[in-house]
């Protein structure tokens, strides 16, 4: 077994992260990868590796297909409870999708670890608060199910960096930006304060999240000499679903990098 402390590439070590199974271990694995990035402990000299297909999960929860998955009222302790965990399981799996995007694709400036190490690093934060606040509602992560659809998309855009940006960051994420803030006025209206904190937090967080993934996808169109428009519309068609739902937080969307163009594109295409 490798020792993650002396391991000194960026690459290897973002893999150990991805790997790690038990969510304390991950935690504390992004933590430590984050500070000697910053630091200047770790390089990003070329290096195989073994391709990765399964990300470390715990032995809990159990993954099943998200229409699975039971829809309660949020006025309930269950209800609450498996809306939580959820979200819970959402930032567990951001934490991977980050740690994938450092050591799957290895042939990008300095600044694109920055972004994507910055990135994991906030998605660990996301989940410690949930993780705690679910604690404090009597259950625990692991406890209820969830489903694998963020990592599925992990593996549709393995092959290409801008297929990755395209529709990881600014497809699925960018959803979040459009939900969160009704979340943050259900739990404000149960005067669930800390809810509400976390998910303001999660939110501003997720705009700069959503902002590096298109950044680092007109890049990668400005190196092949590609129109990004239409390039980020055939790939929502070709590998995502090509639909897209509304109504778009136009605000937060434009914040994190869409143009208008863009977004009266998006609006045409909404279900």
């Amino acid at each position: 077994m490798v020792d993650v402390h002396r391991e000194t590439n960026l690459f290897a070590r973002a893999r150990l992260c991805l790997l790690a199974k038990d969510p304390r271990d991950k935690l504390s694995q992004v933590k430590a990868l984050a500070r000697d990035w910053i630091s200047g402990k770790l390089d990003i000299r070329p290096l195989p590796l073994p391709e990765l297909v399964t990300p470390g999960q715990p032995p809990r929860p159990d993954l099943v297909h998200p229409r699975e998955l039971p829809r309660r009222s949020l006025v309930t302790d269950k209800g609450r409870q498996a809306f939580i965990h959820a979200l819970a399981h959402i930032e567990f799996n951001a934490i991977n999708l980050a740690c994938d995007a450092l050591c799957r694709f290895r042939d990008m400036p300095s600044a694109y670890y920055d972004d994507w190490v910055r990135i994991a690093s906030e998605e660990a934060g996301h989940f410690l608060l949930l993780q705690s606040r679910l604690r404090a509602e009597g259950c625990d992560y692991g406890d209820l199910p969830g489903h694998n659809g963020l990592w599925d998309m992990a593996m549709r855009t393995a092959h290409d960096p801008l297929a990755r940006m395209a529709l990881v960051p600014r497809m699925l994420e960018a959803r979040g930006l459009d939900v969160t803030p009704g979340m943050i006025e259900r739990f404000r209206a149960l005067k669930n304060r800390p809810m509400v904190e976390i998910l303001s937090r999660i939110l501003a967080d997720e705009i700069g999240h959503v902002e590096a993934g298109s950044r680092w996808f007109r890049y990668l169109c400005d190196q092949r000499a590609i129109d990004p428009e239409n390039t980020f519309f055939d790939l929502l068609e070709s590998v995502g679903s090509g639909e897209i739902r509304c109504p778009l937080n136009l605000d937060a969307r434009r914040q994190a990098g869409f143009s208008d163009v863009e977004l009266a594109r998006l609006q045409r295409l909404c279900r």
